[in-house]
Formats: C-alpha cells, structure tokens, sequence
C-alpha cells in the first residue's frame, strides 16, 4: 500500500511539473495585403501622410492659385481622413501605426522636393497627385468590398468620392493651359524719334 501511495505521490508530483506548451508564434503581419487591416492601416496611412506633405510643399513652393486651392483642401481633407481612419480602427480594437510614409511616397516627395519652384513644380505636383490619387482610389475601392474589418471598410467607402473629387480637381489643372505671360513693359518714346 506504502508503494502505491508513493506511485501515485510521483506521478501527481511529475504531473504538476509538466507546463503548457509555449503558444505558437504569431503569424507574421503582410503589410502588403491591404486586404488585411495591418496592410490596410499601413498603406492608407502612407497615402494620406503624402497627400499632407506633398501640399504642404506645394504651399511652399510657389505654385499657381489654383494649385494652391487644392493643396488646402489635400491638407484639410486627408488630415481629417486619418483621424477617420485612425477612430476606426480604435472602434474596432486595433492599434492605428504612426504616420509614417512608405519607400514608394517618400521617394515621390523627395522627387518633387527635386523639382524646384514655379511651373516646373507645379506640373510635377499635379502629376504626382494624379498618380497617388488614382492608386489610393483603387485601394480604397478594394478595402471598401473586401476589407476584413467592418469599421475600416466603412472609412474607406467614404473617402472614396472625396479622393475622386481630388483626383478631378487635379486632372483638370494639369489639362488647363498656362496662364499666359505678362505683356511686354510698354516702351517709352520721346517725341520726333523713329522707332
């Protein structure tokens, strides 16, 4: 009976030594599916921290009226599209990254930072915003019909027509014409010349 006592002693001791196994890794996160929130969350917020920037470059980088019209409203729009976003994602439990941009938007603003001031800048802004709003446009749309996140899918169905409004406002100054130059000063002529 002693013998028993002590086989069931051990093994109820070697079955308090056993631990639970170690729970798998975590998958690790595709910030390129933008499909995915991470991906999502990652690459919408690199679209609007450009959009910002870029505008605020071209505030500074003196670009005609008109330009500088939807500038204000790039600022304006897409800073409270990422406060959007970014409530979004809290609602729905998740933890928005800070605006940072990606590899593919940094080197488009430090190409238009290359550009210079003026019309040269100019064109390559609107060009710029035309490119970046076309592919952000896309993204939205396919977040909008099969994004996994509810909240986020919602967002995004709404930026949509504000992005093509952009996106329209861009295309028609890179098609209008450029204003034309100043008249020549008017030269002055005394009177019994000949010009």
């Amino acid at each position: 009976m002693r013998k028993l006592a002590i086989l069931f002693g051990g093994a109820a001791l070697l079955a308090s030594c056993q631990s639970t196994p170690p729970p798998p890794p975590p998958v690790p996160v595709d910030l390129n599916n933008t499909l995915m929130a991470p991906g999502f969350l990652a690459h919408a917020g690199s679209a609007n921290q450009f959009e910002i920037q870029s505008a605020q470059l071209a505030l500074q980088s003196g670009v005609n009226p008109s330009t500088q019209n939807l500038a204000n409203m790039l600022i304006a729009d897409h800073t409270s599209m990422g406060q959007q976003v970014a409530a979004a994602a809290t609602t729905a439990g998740l933890t928005p990254p800070p605006p940072t941009l990606l590899p593919a938007e940094q080197a488009t603003l430090d190409q238009l930072r290359a550009a210079g001031t003026g019309a040269g800048f100019n064109l390559a802004f609107l060009q710029a915003q035309i490119t970046a709003h076309q592919q952000a446009i896309q993204m939205m749309q396919n977040y909008a019909a099969n994004g996994d996140v509810p909240a986020l899918r919602t967002v995004a169905t709404g930026a949509i027509p504000i992005m093509q409004k952009h996106l329209q406002m861009a295309q028609s100054l890179a098609e209008a014409p450029p204003p034309p130059p100043p008249p020549p000063a008017p030269t002055t002529r005394r009177s019994g010349e000949r010009g």
